[in-house]
Order: structure tokens, then sequence, then C-alpha cells
């Protein structure tokens, strides 16, 4: 009796699976029992298989996979912590960056400069950047101007004969021969902060002043008259690095540029 109910059970499942049994086909009982075992084993891995299959899919479909690998940003991967930059002064100068380039006054994009006025002047402070191959190209002594302080710039205008810097965003020019051999001019960008640089003669030069050993003997570097200096050694290299057209940012940590800057406003959407 045993028999004969799976025999019918495993006949069904025979059928289900295409084997077709001939009216008044007689089955020897072993042959049965060997083609019933064969398919009953069919049966029980294909049922496993598939609900191993549809575990896998639900788990790959329905958890995400947490990126356990944390990318560096570029501060990280420049090392500019290492070499003084404070943080801020990048992002505010990348920020200013994006959106000069955004509205097409970057004809030289693959770089940026940023002065840091956090810095004294014994400490290298400006920053020459290849943003394309992710290099820092310059790390440099730079002056500030005789109003802004002695060690620290501290104060800053745009008014012409303060003899003090100018803090925000420029955009270099051309070269010329100047009082102070090859200089490049520089065009403020922000109206109210820098926007009279080409009118007060406000441009980058070189300078005996500027070097390590005053910053040996004095424990500060000389100051010019508003004008960004660097040293005679690689002045050259560095203006022809980044003239006509990238971005020059002059940072300060200074609350009266942060209330008037509109390069560093966030975008707000609307709601």
């Amino acid at each position: 009796m045993f028999f004969k109910i799976h025999k019918t059970k495993y006949v069904k499942q025979l059928k289900h699976y295409g084997v077709k049994l001939k009216k008044k086909q007689v089955i020897k009982p072993l042959v049965f029992a060997f083609t019933v075992c064969v398919f009953a084993f069919l049966i029980t891995t294909f049922s496993s298989i598939d609900k191993t299959s549809a575990s896998a899919y639900k788990a790959t479909t329905t958890t995400p996979v947490a990126d356990s690998i944390q990318q560096p940003s570029l501060y990280e991967e420049l090392g500019l912590d290492s070499l003084g930059l404070s943080e801020e002064a990048f992002e505010n100068a990348m920020q200013g960056y994006e959106k000069l380039d955004s509205e097409g006054k970057l004809k030289n994009d693959k770089v940026i400069s940023i002065i840091d006025f956090s810095l004294p002047s014994s400490k290298k402070r400006l920053f020459v950047i290849d943003l394309q191959n992710k290099i820092v190209l310059f790390n440099t002594l730079v002056s500030h101007g005789r109003g802004s302080g002695t060690l620290n710039a501290n104060a800053f205008s745009n008014q012409p004969n303060s003899f003090k810097s100018s803090l925000g965003f420029y955009v270099t020019g051309d070269t010329y021969i100047g009082q102070h051999g090859y200089s490049l001019r520089l065009l403020g960008e922000e109206r109210g902060i820098n926007d009279n640089a080409l009118a007060r003669g406000i441009v980058m030069h070189s300078a005996a002043y500027v070097n390590e050993a005053l910053v040996k003997t004095q424990g500060y570097i000389g100051r010019s008259l508003g004008c960004p200096a660097i040293p005679e050694f690689i002045h050259k290299k560095v203006i022809e690095r980044i003239r006509n057209g990238s971005c020059l940012f002059l940072y300060s940590p200074d609350k009266a540029y942060s209330m008037r800057t509109k390069l560093l406003e966030k975008d707000t959407l609307a709601s």
C-alpha cells in the first residue's frame, strides 16, 4: 500500500517534469524505484538552488553595501595641512574658484594660487597648486602691505595710498617690466573689496626684502605698499605659471570680508 501511494505520487511528479508514460505501461519495481530516487534528488536540489538564489538576489537588491574606504579630500591628498595652509582658506579658495570658472573668467583654470594671511610673514604662505595633476607647484614667502601690520596682516583696505593689502579673489592679468622688474598685473574681482587693485598699482613682483635671511635676523620679512611681493630667486617661475587668467585668493579670517564677499555666499535652493 505504501509503495502504491508513493508510486502514484511520483508518477504525477514524473508527468509534471515532462516524463510521458504510455497507458498500461508497467514499470518494474527496481527501475521505478531508481527513477523515483533520481527525480526526488533533482527536485530537492533545484528547490534548494532556487531558495539560495532568491536569498542572494534579495540580499544584493535590498541591502546596500557600505563603502568602508573613505576617499581623502583634495586638501588631504595635497598634504596642505602639513604645509600650514588652513583648511578654511583652501575651501574658500575652491568655492570662489568654481564660481569664477563657471562665469568663464579663468582662461588658466589648471592652477589656483592662495595667500594665507592667517599665517605670519615668517612662514611660507603663498601656495600655487596644480589642480589638474594634484600637486603643489610652489610654496614660498610673500609680503603684505606695510599698512596691514608688521609680522601679521591684520588690517586691509581697497583705498589708494592706504598701503594695505586687499583680501579676496583676483584674476591674474598680463606681465610687464616695471620698477620691480618682471611683474604680474592683478585684476580684483570683488567690488568694494579689491576692485581698485589696478588703480592702486597692486601687482605681483619680486623684492629683495622677501627672504629667509630677514626671517632669521628680525623674525619677519619686509613689507610692500600693498603688493604681494615674492622672493627674487623664484618670482619668474611663479609668474610664468600663474599669469593670464588664473585665480588668486588672498585669505584672512576677517569678519568684515566674510560679511561683504559675494563669491563665498552659499547657494540656497528656493523652498
